[in-house]
């Protein structure tokens, strides 16, 4: 028996709902915003095995929210376009929203303090132009190499209490991370909130930066 045209679209839009309604494959979204990945990195990044890692990203693809090149022997994955970036922060903003739980794991982050608000892109572009603001990228290093923020510092969490010496306690901190799934932003902010320091978070990470078209640096790129 055919279905109708309207419940055909249906179950093509229920399969993109469906690769995005497990944990492993939002992690994977995360980190192919950040630029192209092989399997074995992205397996690495997210703790999967390769074979499972490989099935996820199958799913992914099938959905349409990746796509996929060839590199010799290596499959290297990306995501389809900025329309995936903007669906996992709309999926990000709907759980705030709606979900008490998630207002609760975001509350514990800062000790059950509430957040301050972040610092929109706009508004910290405009105080790297005056020099006005101290940016801290806490990904890990390799991520901070592929791409970065002007002028942002590279720190992780563990190594954060060894650069609070070197930060100016008159000039705001604006902290950034993967994106609408990373919670290192707000654990810096945490961190250095309890310090005494003024601190924020930037509204997005490096992939909204970049999507906006401002300015990234790699680590072979002058400052």
């Amino acid at each position: 028996m055919s279905i109708s045209p309207k419940m055909a679209l249906l179950e093509e839009y229920a399969l993109v709902a469906r690769a995005l309604s497990a944990p492993a494959r939002l992690s994977l979204l995360e980190q192919l915003a950040q630029g192209e990945r092989g399997v074995d990195t992205l397996a690495e990044k997210t703790g999967l095995t390769v074979a499972n890692c490989s099935q996820h990203l199958q799913q992914l693809r099938r959905s349409g929210l990746v796509t996929s090149r060839r590199d010799g022997k290596a499959v290297i994955y990306r995501l389809t376009d900025a329309k995936t970036l903007e669906l996992m922060d709309l999926l990000r903003i709907v759980a705030e929203r709606n979900l008490a739980q998630v207002e609760h794991i975001l509350r514990g982050l800062s000790d059950g303090e509430e957040a301050p608000e972040p610092v929109s892109r706009a508004d910290l572009a405009t105080r790297i132009a005056d020099g006005a603001v101290t940016i801290l990228d806490v990904r890990p290093a390799d991520e901070f190499a592929a791409g970065h923020i002007p002028g942002a510092l590279n720190t992780t969490l563990a190594e954060l209490e060894w650069i609070l010496p070197t930060l100016d306690p008159t000039i705001e901190i604006v902290a950034y991370c993967r994106g609408p799934y990373c919670i290192y932003a707000h654990q810096a902010v945490a961190i250095l909130r309890k310090q005494g320091l003024n601190a924020r978070r930037m509204d997005g990470g490096l992939p909204e930066w970049r999507e906006d078209g401002r300015a990234v640096l790699t680590k072979a790129t002058p400052e």
